[in-house]
């Protein structure tokens, strides 16, 4: 007999819409009818199968949802509708989907690990990275693969709650932990506190009289007060280390939750059989100790993480129309035109359009002083109008807003693991199963000669050596240094960044936008043959009108109101090049301009910078003028009061290289250079030279993208800046020394932490051994190493 399947877009139960590429069905009325959810298809089959299947016949409307599967796998499916994805996923340069998640439950590198590892065994993932630090991850998917709502399931059956990141969720989410670690810690204080006094009466005999029945009454009170402790207080202990070995892998807490229950248990035993001793006092201070340290680790590590997350934070929630009318600024699309009154933050990025006033964009650039904005400027969603009204117009959508991007960069800088620290999570990892290895001969050896003392010998030592300080000792530091250089107007693209500044010794700039200010004028045209000085300023601004670079603003003012040139062709380098009325015009320098290698015909020709040529033949030259910004003097001296080689690499002529040069006090110049002969030139260097590589054009990208290390100027192009590893937003150069002082100041702390880390449990581990560690004193060491690294980081915010 074959059953006719029935495809139909409702659930046929409970009537609400089946999700696309859903498999649920059931054989109802001699058809297979499509179920939106495993709960409805578990009660239609339970219908079914207990003859009840007239109902579906005589019913007059849907069923209810079936509630068999929990609420929030329900709702992860809406994160797979287009309209909802807009709000939290871009797409990336290889047209796969990214988006960064805000994760509950992450405690240690060993949770972070267990995500990526089960997240990576998924067709469709691309790349899934955790930080710890801000229990945010990012993610990148194939959509076309795997749907989002899988993959926040998977982690969920994992035990770790996931969902798109959003600044004010998770300082919700966070502050709900918070809460909890408080209800738990002060029961586990109020019970520690019961506890010891009893343990006192216990151990010291305040009693003299003290029969062996009152003993054990007290014994059952220390268990009544000891067991909320255990399977309240320690619960996120017992959580974590349960994830851990469900995935056949060691955390943190794997051994202090092995502690705590052998402690519970050996005591529990010694209670009910009334002989040996009993730990209760022990496991309420350890509990005590643990989740104050962890509820402090916590708060230190949300003050590292606080910074990217509050940047969101400054794009208001409403925006007013043109027409005024009051919109969710979430809801703004290109094109639309928005009010802004004075001390109201810009909703989105976009151009003004009527009005003239003063931003405040210090949060981007971290320069203080107001900056002026008029007709045609860019302003930027965050910042802060001034005293005017203004009218801007949406340029850009909200995911793909500067302010957005710089989360997104802290973000992808954060994640990105330097090798060191790559080497501590390593360590960690198999450092917890050398202590269980070590617990289990210290308890051998101790049961062997002394058994009274064995138990509590090896719950020092089980807890006394976790290496928790030493998975924070890195990703803490690294986090406070973006948050510090993104305060500072500089955003990190990659995640060596700080390592390898550290190791700079040769800095190669540009000259144009870089040392310069990139404002560049023209100061004298000289013109050869018949045509007219403004006839050739004309033809120039057109020419120029296809070209992104600095120079071609200096021309702009000549522009005609329509295109005079159908096709131009841009000689990245050179110049620019097209045909009029079957005459070939090029722009730029003088040898390509006149399409010759060499030519000495006119003497002057080092003086103009910028030659117009029709067929090959001169008709003018251009002399610009660029002023030197007031900080390049400043950057050059100090580099090379460090050791580090200043070089001038740029594709301008030698007299203007060398005038410039000559300026700032620099030493080496290679001038007229394409943007293969800086790359070229950066090969040549010698292999103990690490680059550091500022520019600011497209002629800058391949140098940028070949350097050790480059930093595009925040006013430069976007191919310039995508090719960096780091941008400077407010194009102050002496920010790059403060970043390299950073820089150092993370590497020594991340030294320092490592060492405090390692330090303290190869001294401890032989003390616990040897049983000189009481387990309380080995709690308040753990918890301790641990508040002592995050806090040595947290240094690096001020």
């Amino acid at each position: 007999m074959t059953i006719e399947k029935h495809v139909h877009d409702e659930c046929y139960h409970c009537g609400d819409p089946v999700p696309s590429g859903c498999q649920f069905e059931v054989e109802i009325l001699g058809q297979l009818r499509s179920m939106c959810c495993p709960g409805c298809e578990a009660v239609a089959t339970t219908i079914v199968k207990s003859g009840l299947t007239s109902y579906y016949e005589y019913r007059t409307e849907p069923a209810e949802k079936a509630d068999l599967v929990p609420e929030q796998f329900k709702s992860l499916s809406l994160y797979d509708h287009a309209d909802i994805q807009q709000d939290f996923v871009r797409t990336t340069d290889q047209n796969f989907s990214e988006v960064s998640l805000s994760v509950e439950g992450v405690s240690c590198a060993a949770c972070a690990w267990l995500i990526e590892k089960q997240l990576v065994r998924e067709d469709g993932v691309i790349s899934i990275r955790v930080n710890t630090t801000t229990n945010r991850a990012l993610l990148v998917w194939d959509t076309e693969k795997v749907q989002l709502s899988h993959l926040l399931t998977v982690i969920h059956n994992i035990g770790y709650q996931a969902s798109p990141f959003e600044a004010d969720a998770q300082e919700l989410q966070y502050h709900n932990i918070m809460k909890q670690y408080l209800y738990k810690l002060g029961i586990a204080g109020i019970a520690t506190m019961q506890v010891m006094m009893l343990a006192f009466a216990l151990y010291f005999e305040v009693f003299d009289d003290l029969d062996s029945e009152f003993k054990n009454y007290l014994r059952w009170v220390s268990l009544i007060f000891a067991t909320p402790v255990l399977l309240y207080s320690a619960l996120p202990f017992y959580i974590n280390a349960w994830r851990s070995l469900k995935a056949f892998t060691l955390g943190m807490d794997v051994p202090v939750s092995i502690a705590l229950l052998f402690a519970y248990g050996a005591s529990l035993y010694a209670t009910v059989m009334e002989k040996g001793e009993v730990f209760f006092e022990s496991i309420s201070m350890f509990t005590f100790f643990l989740l104050l340290g962890r509820f402090l680790e916590m708060r230190a590590r949300r003050q590292a993480a606080a910074a990217s997350a509050n940047l969101l934070k400054l794009i208001p929630n409403m925006a007013t129309l043109a027409n005024g009318e009051q919109v969710a600024a979430k809801t703004l699309k290109i094109g639309d035109v928005v009010t802004i009154l004075p001390g109201e933050h810009f909703p989105a990025d976009g151009e003004i359009n009527k009005g003239l006033t003063t931003v405040n964009e210090s949060m981007l650039t971290g320069e203080s002083v107001p900056v002026t904005r008029a007709i045609g400027d860019k302003v930027y969603a965050g910042t802060i109008n001034g005293d005017a009204n203004v009218t801007m117009t949406v340029t850009v959508n909200r995911n793909d807003s500067l302010i957005s991007n710089i989360v997104r960069l802290q973000d992808e800088a954060q994640l990105s693991k330097p090798k060191v620290a790559e080497l501590a999570d390593n360590v960690a990892r198999y450092f917890v199963a050398a202590i269980l290895i070590i617990a289990a001969s210290t308890w051998y050896y101790w049961h062997q000669n002394q058994p009274d003392d064995a138990l509590w010998i090896t719950l020092a030592v089980l807890v006394a050596t976790c290496p928790c300080a030493l998975s924070l000792a890195t990703p803490t530091a690294i986090t406070c240094s973006t948050s510090t250089l993104s305060k500072l107007g500089i955003l990190l693209r990659q995640g060596h960044v700080l390592e390898t500044l550290c190791n700079v010794n040769r800095l190669v700039l540009d000259k144009t936008g870089t040392l310069t200010e990139g404002n560049i004028r023209l100061v004298e045209t000289r013109t050869f043959g018949n045509i007219e000085q403004d006839k050739t300023l004309m033809i120039a601004a057109e020419l120029e009108r296809f070209a992104n670079h600095p120079i071609a603003q200096a021309f702009s003012q000549y522009r005609l109101q329509s295109v005079l040139f159908d096709k131009v062709e841009n000689v990245i380098g050179c110049g620019l090049k097209a045909t009029l009325n079957g005459d070939e015009w090029r722009i730029g320098k003088y040898s390509f301009a006149l399409d010759i290698e060499n030519n000495q015909s006119f003497k002057n020709s080092n003086e103009f910078s910028v030659w117009l040529t029709c067929n090959q033949q001169p008709i003018a030259a251009f002399k610009l003028d660029d002023p030197i910004r007031q900080e390049s003097a400043l950057l050059v001296k100090q580099c090379q009061q460090h050791g580090i080689n200043v070089t001038m690499l740029t594709g301008d002529n030698t007299v203007h290289a060398n005038n410039v040069a000559k300026q700032l006090n620099i030493d080496e110049v290679i001038a007229n250079q394409t943007p293969q002969g800086k790359l070229a030139y950066l090969n040549e260097l010698l292999a103990d030279d690490v680059v550091l590589m500022i520019g600011d054009g497209v002629n800058d990208a391949p140098v940028l993208a070949g350097a050790h290390l480059s930093v595009a100027m925040g006013g430069g192009t976007d191919i310039a800046k995508s090719s960096a590893d780091m941008v400077l937003v407010g194009d102050k150069l002496e920010r790059i020394l403060e970043a390299r002082t950073l820089a150092l100041k993370t590497r020594k702390i991340i030294r320092e932490n490592l060492s405090w880390a390692l330090g303290y449990n190869l001294i401890i581990l032989p003390l616990a051994i040897s049983g000189l560690v009481a387990p309380y004193f080995a709690v308040v060491g753990m918890s301790a190493s641990s508040i002592i690294v995050v806090s040595n980081s947290l240094r690096l915010l001020k």
